[in-house]
């Protein structure tokens, strides 16, 4: 599955990792590479947890990036 994540670094250097489609779903990491790192984890987790519950998972992102 593909989800968004929007990666910006913080006040204090650190790199903050947010799924929009995944309410609360947020990490962050020393660099750009260890939040992406943590944040697919947490998405992992957040996922293994509304399956448990019985929840709905959101469906998978569907885009295209097109050069110019």
């Amino acid at each position: 599955m593909k989800y968004r994540a929007w990666i910006e670094q913080d006040e204090d250097g650190k790199f903050v990792a947010e799924v929009p489609s995944l309410p609360g779903c947020i990490s962050q990491g020393r660099t750009r590479e260890e939040a992406l790192q943590n944040v697919r984890e947490a998405v992992a987790l957040y996922l293994e947890s509304l399956d448990d519950h019985g929840d709905p998972i959101p469906p998978s992102i569907t885009e295209e990036i097109i050069e110019v």
